[in-house]
């Protein structure tokens, strides 16, 4: 790769948003570079890899990639008194995320996405005038990285960030960036006992995980542990070690073996308002693009960069930046008001006792119905194509990877 080359599109961060845009781009006939900091993909996985309902039925995750499926959701007071729900559709999938992004990446590569690892992001800046890159046209812009000590930089039409939640392609770009969010911390293990059903375990006590959840997903095939919250309010690894020490008789870890931890961000303030401009757009954990009350980000991250990519695709034919309009973080913003309200409300819960009787008042009729709703509903993240053309919502086809 030298410093005469010009891509089309230039994607910073090969998560599941940046792999997905990379390789819907370069299926469009685009010339894409795709960079990463992991020398590897199967590497320092961050996300549990929870996907919904909704997901699994509109984009075809590869089988061999999911856990077995998972109906059975139970959330526990902080006196572990459980609400047990159930689901008679098959509601969340665990991912097995180092093998899906291989299985992406490959999926690029085959594409013709020209891949970069090892390599860091240094900035970009507007092409000087006469440069290969804006003389394409398009907002063009000189992209700068550092690769084995060495720096070295590209033209690009369009830069796509999907570098996570403290994006320095947002910074660079002067697009908006996250302001709130939570960290998370798990373990992974292998072989754990107890209830051989799938099961969702959903903790809220706001000492262990404050404005979030603790959390157990066991489908059988792996157990994740894990705690979440403000990071102000808490100590993670301190906290997971408690919450672990407290699970007997709900899960059976005695015999487990420990495969990985994982952590990181989580931005939950929702979707940026500025997400785009004339020389790129961001995507994923850097645009924000998850769920305030959840914390769900992968239905978010392949619905948004999959926009993303057919926005960008369109710019990068027609030059023409009204196409960037449908790509408006704050028409996606506006469809989950109540979210941002309920997380706010979240994160307001302090007290045990406070969160005790939210607890009880679930586990009543007809607030249980609400519960369901929040673990069941479809709604977690809303339709980008009813969002960016203000009109009815279109079921998007499967996409097959």
């Amino acid at each position: 790769m030298s410093i005469e080359e010009t891509f089309d599109a230039v994607v910073v961060g090969a998560g599941l948003a940046g792999l997905q845009c990379a390789r819907l781009l370069a299926g469009a006939g685009r010339r894409v570079l795709l960079i990463d900091r992991k020398r590897a993909l199967d590497a320092g996985v961050h996300t549990t890899g929870i996907f919904v309902r909704r997901t699994l039925e509109d984009f075809a995750l590869p089988p061999d990639c999911l856990g077995p499926a998972v109906r059975h959701v139970t959330l526990y007071s902080p006196a572990r008194r459980p609400l047990r729900l159930e689901s008679a559709h098959e509601e969340f999938r665990v991912g097995r995320m180092a093998r899906l992004y291989e299985r992406m990446l490959s999926e690029c590569l085959r594409a013709g996405v020209s891949w970069s690892p090892a390599t860091r992001f240094l900035g970009c800046e507007p092409e000087p005038a006469g440069g290969r890159a804006r003389a394409s046209g398009v907002g063009a812009s000189r992209v700068r990285f550092e690769r084995g000590g060495l720096e070295f930089s590209v033209g690009a039409r369009f830069v796509i960030g999907a570098d996570g939640s403290l994006s320095a392609v947002a910074a660079s770009l002067a697009l908006e960036q996250n302001r709130e969010w939570i960290v998370g911390v798990e373990d992974v293990f292998a072989d754990a006992g107890g209830d051989p059903t799938p099961r969702f375990h959903c903790f809220l006590d706001p000492l262990l995980a404050p404005g979030y959840l603790a959390w157990v997903v066991s489908d059988g095939e792996e157990t994740h542990v894990g705690v979440g919250g403000y990071a102000a309010r808490f100590d993670p690894a301190r906290a997971l070690d408690a919450f672990r020490a407290s699970l007997g008789g709900i899960v059976d870890l005695s015999r487990a073996r420990k495969i990985e931890r994982r952590g990181g961000r989580i931005p939950v303030g929702g979707v940026l308002r500025r997400i785009a401009c004339a020389r790129g757009l961001l995507v994923g954990d850097a645009a924000g693009a998850v769920s305030p009350l959840t914390a769900g980000g992968l239905d978010p991250a392949l619905r948004l960069s999959t926009l993303a990519a057919r926005v960008a695709d369109e710019y990068l034919s027609t030059g023409d930046p009204a196409t960037l309009a449908q790509y408006s973080g704050a028409r996606f913003r506006a469809r989950f008001t109540s979210r941002l309200w309920m997380r706010r409300g979240l994160r307001g819960v302090r007290s045990p006792l406070a969160a005790e009787a939210a607890c009880a008042v679930l586990r009543l009729p007809p607030f249980d119905r609400l519960a369901a709703h929040v673990f069941f509903g479809r709604g977690s993240f809303p339709d980008v194509d009813a969002a960016a053309t203000g009109g009815a919502a279109r079921r998007p086809q499967p996409v097959a990877l």
